[in-house]
């Protein structure tokens, strides 16, 4: 039980008017309400969080998005756009959840079998 407490606990928190350029990998959620660009890869939960904005190329096991995210995503398990949220770029995920009001520009890839690769730096 203190086990599935962890995996949802926040372990980074990018807050309002802060700004990171890079590459962030992670493990439990991640919640970010400032502006990111680059890339993101993690083995949990990313939340977007409504006035961020964040341009990557995420591969995430969920993704909740309240803000604006630019970038292919692919979710392993599921994508949730709130009714603030915008997500424009390709989206491959096995569950798709877009509420009233939420803007969708892109493609979208359900179902299947998810990508083994990863985006990855070769040297």
């Amino acid at each position: 039980m203190s086990n599935r407490k962890s995996e949802n606990e926040v372990k980074a928190f990018l807050g309002k008017g802060t700004e990171f350029d890079g590459k962030l990998m992670f493990d439990g959620a991640v919640r970010v309400d400032g502006d990111f660009k680059g890339e993101i890869l993690g083995g949990g939960t990313l939340v977007v969080g409504e006035g961020a904005n964040v341009e990557a190329n995420i591969v995430v096991d969920n993704l909740l998005v309240s803000g604006d995210v630019r970038g292919s995503t692919e979710a392993r398990e599921r994508v949730e756009i709130h009714s603030t949220g915008r997500l424009f770029g390709n989206v491959n995920t096995n569950v798709f959840v877009i509420q009233e009001g939420a803007v969708f520009e892109g493609d979208c890839q359900m179902g299947g079998e998810p990508r083994k690769e990863s985006v990855t730096e070769e040297s």
